[in-house]
């Protein structure tokens, strides 16, 4: 199965080329590109951008400290942040905002099985989107694949972290009571679901990023075989 996958990414990838102007010497690199060659590449790849983002990630600080995955409060309570300072509760915000992201860096690291998962069962049909999809190809193929087992896997592993916070029982304890009355976002219905939500998302956000630099410096990642696939692509 896999060497009949590896002779079709070999076929899309001179297709590929010839749609970008690729000259003769560049099919002919291809043309010598094996089976095996094309296969492992595209994995390497999806590994090596899965493995950096979760290293970023999965540490200390790894969310409290990036703003561009720092998860903030829930809308409800940030828009009631003001009313609740006034009342004397803004170290407790102050808590529940550092214990969100500290659960969040706890939950990441459980993603790696999933997503090597996702990776030993790419199919040629994955591949082909990979290959055809667009500079975000890699993350949208990881978001398919995962979404949804990551969302359920972090779920506990935060809960055990925000339960410690007065603040987030409380604010799981009026989510329950304002469902029966009113609309509430599924993300936001307690505190465990919309981190490990914002967790997910930041995860694919990084994801996105290593994505990106392999595919602007394929040779640069340090995998002969990545430049290999990757810079066939440029």
């Amino acid at each position: 199965m896999f060497k009949k996958a590896g002779h079709h990414l070999c076929i899309l990838l001179a297709a590929i080329s010839l749609h970008l102007g690729a000259d003769a010497s560049d099919l002919n690199q291809i043309s010598q590109l094996s089976n095996k060659d094309a296969n492992s590449g595209l994995k390497a790849a999806l590994e090596q951008g899965a493995n950096a983002a979760l290293a970023r990630l999965g540490v200390a600080d790894g969310f409290l400290g990036n703003e561009k995955v720092k998860i903030p409060l829930p809308s409800i309570l940030e828009k009631a942040k003001p009313l609740l300072k006034l009342s004397g509760q803004g170290k407790q915000l102050d808590e529940l905002v550092v214990a969100m992201n500290r659960a969040a860096e706890s939950a990441v690291p459980l993603a790696k099985p999933l997503l090597i998962d996702a990776i030993k069962n790419m199919s040629i049909n994955d591949a082909k989107k990979i290959l055809t999809g667009g500079e975000t190809s890699v993350t949208d193929f990881f978001k398919e694949k995962t979404s949804l087992a990551l969302g359920a896997k972090f779920v506990p592993i935060v809960k055990g972290v925000t339960d410690q916070v007065g603040l987030a029982t409380k604010y799981n304890s009026v989510m329950i009571k304002a469902q029966k009355i009113t609309m509430v976002p599924e993300k936001e219905a307690s505190v465990e679901s919309y981190v490990s939500s914002r967790a997910v998302d930041a995860l694919y956000i990084l994801i996105a990023e290593e994505e990106k630099k392999i595919r602007q410096d394929p040779i640069g990642t340090g995998s002969k075989i990545i430049g290999k696939v990757f810079g066939l692509l440029k």
